[in-house]
């Protein structure tokens, strides 16, 4: 199903968030609060996004997808891989950070993928999560519900993959509770883990630290 949006993934993500998602994305890996010159892994990398915003950010970026096509169409990434995430195919404690946008929902293993974060990071390396939300002020809710399940889809028909863009939307409903993401990551060997609602909750981030 990626394989047959990524070549105007990008375009339809500029769409449905007014374009606001480079901005979340930029704060994202602002967020890691790493040095130049580490290294970050972006799982889920889709068309490279977040691993252009980690290089513009002076740090060096690995991508990873299970999707071929998406890492085919993608731009500024030098170093993609194309991996399940579950099973990521790297050393242990090889990385200083990650990144992952807007992917938590499609992983069928979401402990596992978890896991694996765990495992090849460093002792105090630094994770950034960005995934959708849907606000819960009444006014806020009904438009989020009107665009993301009505507009988004029927644009995705127009632009894209209309069964791709049906998908998205209702795939929210594979999507824990912040609380229980909290936990899993807790579980997983992460610390300090932090979340905020992004802009009346039309989308939120996990920060959290890798146990020493």
């Amino acid at each position: 199903m990626f394989d047959a949006i990524a070549g105007r993934y990008e375009l339809i993500n500029r769409l449905m968030t007014f374009g606001l998602d480079v901005h979340w994305r930029k704060r994202a890996v602002a967020d890691l609060r790493l040095p130049q010159q580490t290294l970050i892994l972006d799982i889920a990398a889709g068309t490279g996004d977040f691993s252009r915003e980690i290089s513009k950010q002076g740090m060096r970026a690995v991508a990873t997808d299970l999707s071929f096509g998406m890492l085919h169409e993608g731009r500024g990434m030098p170093d993609r891989v194309q991996a399940d995430a579950a099973e990521l195919p790297f050393r242990t404690k090889s990385f200083d950070g990650i990144t992952c946008g807007y992917a938590l929902r499609n992983f069928t293993n979401l402990a596992g993928t978890f896991n694996e974060m765990s495992r090849v990071l460093k002792e105090g390396g630094r994770l950034s999560l960005l995934e959708v939300a849907e606000p819960s002020s009444g006014l806020w809710r009904a438009g989020f519900r009107f665009w993301f399940r009505r507009v988004v889809p029927f644009i995705g028909s127009l632009l894209s993959d209309r069964t791709a863009y049906r998908y998205l939307p209702a795939s929210t409903a594979y999507l824990p509770s912040s609380d229980e993401i909290i936990r899993m990551l807790n579980e997983s060997g992460f610390t300090a883990v932090n979340h905020r609602r992004i802009l009346g909750g039309l989308s939120q981030q996990f920060i959290a630290t890798r146990k020493s």
